[in-house]
């Protein structure tokens, strides 16, 4: 049978244990104030309790600089008689834990942790054999001959987090325009529709402009046997018919067949396809489609460029998130109503339409009868391509062009400059993308909010040297960098609190 404890007694022993421990510290002060010595500064505290109400509760360390500013290299503060000391400079830490630093190799007794049994973590450990011999298992296990023997996984895992990485940007640009068009949540990985989409989106790139394939300058060899060399180009287009079918149809069919079991979201197809009749039905799939196709690559494209400005010119990612932590702060992720009051965020947006553009070409026009411009006859059918990189990195209109400068949109006074020229970054006339505002609005909260929680930064190789970026880009119609290596963290420790939250809130 245990044995029974008296409440009162119990507290007896712990009122006992607390002034015990009080008194020993306050004889500990008496002898150092009889030596003619004194702590190091600090705030005053009351009696008894000393500075317990002073200890900050958030963000301490900034409570602790402003001491040291106050109060010198080091200082002090009293907790119920138990003395804490902080080191503010590195003066004072190198003094301390360098020059005399085997005074200082032990770890305070944490009970909490005590409580856990938590032995385990060499951080916490109190110097004794026990952590002497843990460590040199560690030391030996670690050190730099053993070291370069991770290497090889490492190298692997790095790789890894960048197809994750890839494969993200990916994901939420083919989940923003899939659920607008379809009302389809795409996977998180691996998703078919969105896989089906890229593979195709890239082969055209590569097969659309002039020069790129013989067939598209010279259009009868479309007739030649499929055995003749050189019709490679004849088996990449069966392969893209097939992909552009099961793209224009499968999410079509998709929203019908949820229409009919009451489960379709709302979309595009779902809010148009109950007064289709006939040929409507047929342009409405194709319609989407297209929405579909234009806005997860060149979303994606214009993402790529973002990063790669940020790694280039990381003085505009400290300029952005000065801002954003001026407006916001860092208790919450950005919203589409501190626009107005984020005049950079939206400068930088507008740089990446002009800077590297999606399509630099834009997409050929073609005449459709006789036309003279300045005394030169274009005759009906001439293909044109307008040249949107030449006019938004003209150095009359945009100085210093191939630099990525976000100021050049701002006014003196920090306001956005409105610049008609930059919807040329989306078309011409009235071929001017439809989606442009979708896009626009998508590229916004991306940027805010990947710059409001993350610093992107250049990746460090095993020597300890950044990898150089060089911001090469590809040459098909729709222009993607060349991959390149970064790396990218929260900014701050609420960061990944903030994240999940959003995850939590959404469920």
């Amino acid at each position: 049978m245990a044995p029974t404890v008296s409440l009162g007694y119990l507290w007896l022993d712990v009122v006992a244990l607390a002034l015990f421990t009080f008194i020993a510290r306050a004889y500990v002060s008496a002898r150092a104030h009889k030596r003619g010595l004194k702590y190091p500064p600090g705030p005053s505290g009351l009696p008894l309790l000393g500075n317990l109400l002073d200890i900050p509760q958030h963000n301490p360390w900034v409570t602790y600089a402003e001491w040291g500013k106050r109060y010198g290299d080091v200082t002090s503060v009293s907790v119920l008689g138990r003395l804490i000391v902080f080191v503010n400079t590195a003066r004072a830490a190198k003094v301390l834990f360098e020059r005399t630093g085997t005074r200082y190799m032990d770890r305070p007794v944490i009970p909490i942790i005590e409580m856990m049994e938590a032995h385990f973590n060499l951080a916490i450990t109190r110097y004794s054999d026990k952590w002497r011999v843990e460590r040199r298992i560690v030391d030996q296990s670690l050190r730099p001959a053993v070291a370069v023997t991770y290497y090889p996984m490492q190298i692997a895992k790095a790789h890894a987090f960048l197809r994750q990485t890839m494969e993200y940007l990916k994901h939420f640009t083919g989940a923003v325009v899939m659920s607008l068009t379809y009302g389809y949540d795409v996977k998180e990985s691996g998703d078919h529709y969105v896989a089906i989409a890229e593979e195709l989106l890239t082969l055209a790139s590569e097969s659309i402009l002039p020069g790129a394939l013989l067939v598209n300058d010279f259009p009868a060899l479309k007739h030649i046997p499929d055995w003749f060399p050189g019709t490679a180009f004849k088996q990449r287009a069966r392969h893209g018919k097939k992909l552009s079918y099961e793209m224009v149809n499968a999410p079509f069919n998709m929203v019908k067949e949820d229409l009919l079991k009451g489960t379709a979201k709302h979309s595009l197809v779902h809010d148009n396809l109950d007064e289709c009749k006939g040929d409507e039905e047929t342009a409405l799939k194709n319609a989407a489609a297209s929405v579909y196709a234009a806005g997860a690559e060149t979303t994606i494209s214009t993402l790529s460029s973002f990063l790669l400005s940020l790694l280039l010119y990381p003085d505009v990612q400290q300029h952005a998130q000065a801002e954003i932590d001026r407006v916001i702060g860092r208790t919450r992720l950005p919203a589409f109503s501190d626009r107005p009051n984020l005049p950079y965020i939206d400068a930088i947006c507008k740089e990446l339409l002009r800077w590297r553009l999606v399509l630099p070409l834009s997409v050929a026009h073609a005449t459709t009868e006789d036309d003279v411009y300045n005394g030169y006859f274009i005759p009906k059918g001439t293909t044109v391509l307008p040249n949107t990189w030449g006019i938004l990195h003209d150095p009359e209109v945009y100085p210093d062009p191939e630099t990525f400068k976000p100021e050049r949109f701002l006014t003196e006074d920090g306001k956005v400059k409105d610049d008609p020229l930059l919807m040329y970054a989306f078309g011409y006339g009235r071929r001017m993308c439809p989606g442009r505002h979708l896009v626009d609005s998508t590229l916004w909260i991306l940027v805010a909010s990947v710059l409001s929680a993350f610093k992107v930064h250049k990746k460090i190789d095993m020597n300890g040297n950044e990898i150089p970026v060089e911001g090469l880009y590809g040459d098909g119609l729709i222009s993607h960098p060349a991959p390149f290596q970064y790396a990218i963290s929260p900014r701050h420790p609420g960061a990944a609190r903030l994240i999940q939250e959003t995850e939590e809130q959404e469920e």
